[in-house]
């Protein structure tokens, strides 16, 4: 179902407050193998070999406060609806909290909080053949999920954990304002605006995907990057396909004057509401 959306986001890192509480909901209840823990930094992955959340414990750490830049929301794309559908099943038996059940026309999606308010997206994806363009502009929508519908897809075995081609979908991100954030990630970085909500939310992609990121100021306009000890996203990595697309967007961010900062061979850049994103090539992901 997902070889339209090959990663593009590789991996997110979370500063934490506390490591234990954290692990667990992502392994007990989310069911992510863990591939590396210390007493204060966790690695998590879906199939056994590749990290795709990173926790790190900080032992300053204050709560995030809501109105800052970060992260609004990480997106797991599952394989299948049969898994979203255990996974609905799972939480029912388990009595988990959801925040909401949505279906976008494009996907559809569960959304949950850890124990430290960080927002999960847990979706699938319709068939690309399904989605709606006008142009380049993708229709998305956000309505109640068939929940009836959906059980029935349940497989029998049920949920065993997060499926291993599990993948970052996408991510969603709280900005301070649109402007400058669209000419960072659309001309600095090379993603596509596949959705504009006026000055209030735009959705970026490559591929004709139907995003890759999502941006909104919905709780963040105006607003300030949060302390470097507050709990919450540290930074996330953006795959490109090989040095010479590395190269390419180095000199892209170079022309539109954006920070940036090499260290050990890799690329670190920073948006304008002070996200840090890390440039990877593919075979750099270990």
């Amino acid at each position: 179902m997902q070889s339209h959306s090959h990663s593009i986001i590789g991996q997110v890192v979370l500063k934490v407050q506390n490591l234990e509480s954290t692990v667990a909901f992502y392994k007990d209840l989310l069911g992510f193998q863990i591939i590396e823990q210390t007493d204060n930094k966790a690695a998590l992955s879906a199939d056994g070999k590749t990290a795709l959340l990173i926790l790190e414990k900080r032992d300053d750490a204050t709560p995030r406060q809501p109105q800052t830049t970060g992260l609004y929301h990480i997106a797991f794309l599952l394989p299948n609806r049969s898994d979203l559908a255990d996974i609905v099943n799972h939480f029912i038996q388990t009595r988990t909290q959801l925040q909401g059940a949505s279906d976008h026309h494009v996907s559809e999606a569960l959304y949950l909080a850890d124990p430290e308010g960080n927002g999960i997206e847990i979706y699938i994806d319709r068939a690309p053949e399904e989605w709606k363009w006008e142009g380049d502009q993708v229709y998305m929508t956000t309505q109640a999920l068939d929940i009836e519908s959906l059980l029935g897809d349940a497989s029998d075995a049920g949920w065993k954990g997060m499926p291993e081609d599990t993948i970052i979908g996408h991510i969603h991100l709280q900005v301070s304002e649109l402007q400058k954030t669209r000419q960072f990630y659309c001309e600095g970085l090379g993603f596509d605006p596949v959705l504009n909500y006026g000055s209030q939310a735009l959705f970026i992609s490559k591929d004709r995907y139907h995003h890759h990121i999502g941006l909104n100021t919905w709780n963040s306009a105006g607003g300030q990057a949060p302390a470097e000890n507050s709990a919450g996203l540290k930074w996330f990595s953006i795959v490109v396909r090989d040095e010479d697309e590395k190269r390419k967007v180095v000199n892209q961010l170079e022309k539109i004057n954006a920070w940036m900062s090499e260290e050990n061979g890799e690329i670190i850049t920073k948006d304008p509401s002070g996200i840090y994103i890390k440039l990877t090539t593919k075979e750099n992901i270990s």
